[in-house]
């Protein structure tokens, strides 16, 4: 059964302010999220991990850096990793966007959402998802390690463990936090959700 690894990445200041990233580019990683990547790695290098993926984004690629450096790997970027498109919502202030009607309908009914000038909720979903698969088609029976963003990772999780789509906000998925899924044919289970290193358990 392959293994997938699928890591948040970690803090940036963006993030601290409240505002919504979307595709905005040069978000890096802050002081505390360059710590949450090294982390990571040490948490990490142990593990029989044949490929690293990650978002085009800075903050994922900045986070996916040091573990690769500490397997010695490349780093393969995945332009469908990339977060939600959130349209002309990019950057904006998410204290301000809860005033909005259509925010609600993203937090609880998301499977009619689509964000203005962007995706639909569940298109972002479909194109995780796909990504997911492509991956799987060339690891069947091997550990990666696929670094991007909070809800894609939830929308991945709430897919193959066959959560209701409009309940995968219920998901929790931290800065720097990894969550482990067995994907195997037609079957998937959930191993863990938004550890947080230092941890350490057997090999899966």
């Amino acid at each position: 059964m392959p293994i997938f690894l699928l890591i948040r990445h970690g803090e940036n200041d963006f993030l601290k302010k409240g505002r919504l990233p979307g595709h905005q580019p040069g978000i890096h990683l802050n002081e505390r999220g360059r710590a949450q990547a090294q982390a990571l790695a040490e948490s990490l290098e142990k593990f029989p991990i044949k490929a690293i993926y990650a978002s085009p984004l800075e903050r994922a690629v900045e986070t996916a850096r040091p573990l690769a450096q500490a397997l010695k790997m490349e780093v393969e970027i995945r332009p469908g990793l990339r977060d939600a498109d959130v349209g002309i919502w990019t950057g904006m202030e998410i204290k301000k966007l809860r005033k909005n009607p259509l925010w609600k309908v993203v937090q609880e009914a998301p499977s009619r959402a689509r964000f203005p000038q962007g995706e639909s909720v569940l298109e972002e979903q479909t194109r995780i998802v796909n990504e997911i698969e492509a991956i799987y088609e060339k690891h069947s029976k091997e550990m990666v390690a696929v670094i991007f963003h909070a809800d894609p990772i939830k929308l991945a999780v709430a897919h193959y463990i066959g959560l209701p789509f409009d309940n995968f906000q219920r998901l929790v998925v931290q800065p720097g936090s990894v969550t482990i899924l067995g994907i195997h044919g037609n079957r998937a289970a959930l191993m863990a959700l938004n550890l947080i290193p230092p941890f350490s358990f057997l090999k899966p």
